[in-house]
């Protein structure tokens, strides 16, 4: 298939990309390399996953519209995949222009040139936060009225906007709502990054609330392989969790890196910042039913990789900013 990533520089977008292109699918990756985090990660992904690939590199940003229509119009791909996204909850309630503007009207635009270009087939990613303070574990069809972050909002605006397309315009659409995503070159803004890099590093910890809210981390293997799997999916619109389905306290996960490590945390207790749920928990019978999809990769096995890949490149990634 020829396939339109965006987002193909980001921490799960260029895993997508390397496994569409090994397979034997054209790529067309799409980036605007925003420094929304510490650039030098993401380069890394440029350096180390990207470049090795045959893929077709636009550098664009979909915010502009135009842009956005003459690209679809010239490649016609069979399939988008949106992983573009200012992502991050807290940083969010202090610029939620920057949010909406990527989050909501980047998704209007690629949804507005895939009507106008006939392309049938439209994956879009979205986010456990949108559950805010559901009842637990989360499924696809709950009613969802309890988000507590602009950054979520965003996100279910932009499901919205995917079903309305659908439902009007007859795109095949599927959404994946990502659980606390890591792994290997992950979001320096993101928990595990940080426990691993603050405990290395012997710097303090900053640990929000006293450690015992938990989250459904999902290695970002695992993710990709349910992004894919869902290649095969043409329901006109379905809704899938990507989660573990195992809540792990952030206290455990502490304790898990320190032994990797071989060092102690010192740990620095904050408030817990409201925008925090205290726990969340995907139910992934649909992606197992529909997708065949589960979880492969156990905590302990997805740590390692982290952890081994902070070591390999402690000569620079010792000064990313987190």
């Amino acid at each position: 298939m020829k396939i339109l990533v965006t987002g193909c520089a980001g921490f799960i977008g260029s895993r997508v990309v390397k496994e569409l292109a090994l397979r034997g699918d054209q790529v067309i990756g799409v980036d605007n390399l925003v420094n929304s985090y510490d650039p030098r990660v993401k380069q890394w992904r440029v350096d180390n996953v990207l470049s090795s690939l045959e893929i077709d590199w636009v550098n664009l940003d979909i915010t502009e519209s135009g842009d956005v229509s003459e690209l679809v119009s010239e490649t016609s791909p069979d399939v988008v995949i949106n992983l573009a996204a200012q992502a991050g909850v807290r940083q969010s309630i202090e610029d939620p222009n920057t949010y909406y503007s990527t989050n909501v009207i980047g998704v209007i635009n690629l949804l507005e040139a895939c009507k106008r270009s006939g392309v049938s087939r439209f994956l879009q990613a979205s986010t456990s936060s949108v559950y805010g303070a559901n009842q637990m574990p989360f499924v696809e069809d709950a009613i969802i009225d309890s988000m507590t972050s602009p950054y979520a909002t965003s996100k279910k605006a932009a499901e919205d906007l995917c079903r309305l397309y659908s439902d009007l315009f007859g795109i095949n659409v599927t959404v994946f709502r990502f659980f606390t995503v890591y792994g290997p070159a992950g979001r320096p803004d993101m928990s595990i990054f940080r426990f691993v890099k603050w405990i290395a590093e012997g710097s303090s910890l900053h640990l929000n609330g006293d450690g015992t809210q938990q989250r459904d981390f999902t290695h970002v293997d695992d993710v990709v392989r349910g992004v894919l799997a869902a290649l095969d999916n043409n329901h006109r619109f379905e809704i899938f969790n990507l989660g573990s389905d195992r809540p792990t306290e952030l206290n455990r996960i502490i304790d898990k890196i320190e032994v990797l490590l071989g060092r102690s945390a010192s740990i620095e207790q904050h408030p817990l910042p409201d925008t925090d749920v205290t726990a969340t928990w995907a139910n992934i019978s649909r992606s197992r039913e529909i997708l065949n999809w589960e979880p492969q990769i156990s905590l302990d096995e997805g740590l390692k990789t982290v952890v081994d890949w902070y070591r390999n490149n402690d000569d620079w990634v010792k000064e990313v900013e987190v």
